[in-house]
């Protein structure tokens, strides 16, 4: 049981303990920053996941990809359907294993990927400090 004229009140950790705030740059400033090394980038990887998945449209690519191999393997063309049907399989493990690669060459590229991904909290933009 605590008093509280007994206990001092909590002070603030020191500014080099916590965490740099994240930033919402420029499109440009963060395409030429990243590069660079200016800023230290935190992605949410279960986000990125979904919103790369979303973006590229995995699950209307390889639904019509796996049916489509399915029908050519079962009409007797196997050597054309068994490909698309493992394509259409492999293709959400490799963008769930690449998600936050993807991401990051989306919003370099795109200026709307990178203001939503900042917007949903997927991809967070730090000041990098400097090495002593």
């Amino acid at each position: 049981m605590m008093h509280s004229s007994a206990t001092k009140p909590a002070q603030p950790a020191p500014q080099s303990d916590q965490a740099a705030p994240h930033l919402l740059l420029p499109h440009d400033e963060f395409r030429s920053g990243v590069p660079a090394g200016r800023f230290e980038l935190i992605v949410n990887p279960e986000r990125a996941q979904r919103y790369v998945k979303h973006r590229l449209f995995v699950v209307g690519i390889s639904l019509p990809l796996l049916g489509i191999g399915a029908a050519l393997a079962l009409s007797g063309y196997v050597w054309f359907g068994l490909p698309m049907v493992l394509v259409g399989m492999l293709l959400h493990r490799v963008v769930k294993a690449h998600a936050t690669r993807i991401l990051l060459h989306l919003a370099l590229n795109d200026a709307k990927t990178y203001f939503e991904a900042m917007e949903f909290a997927i991809l967070e933009v730090r000041l990098r400090e400097p090495r002593r």
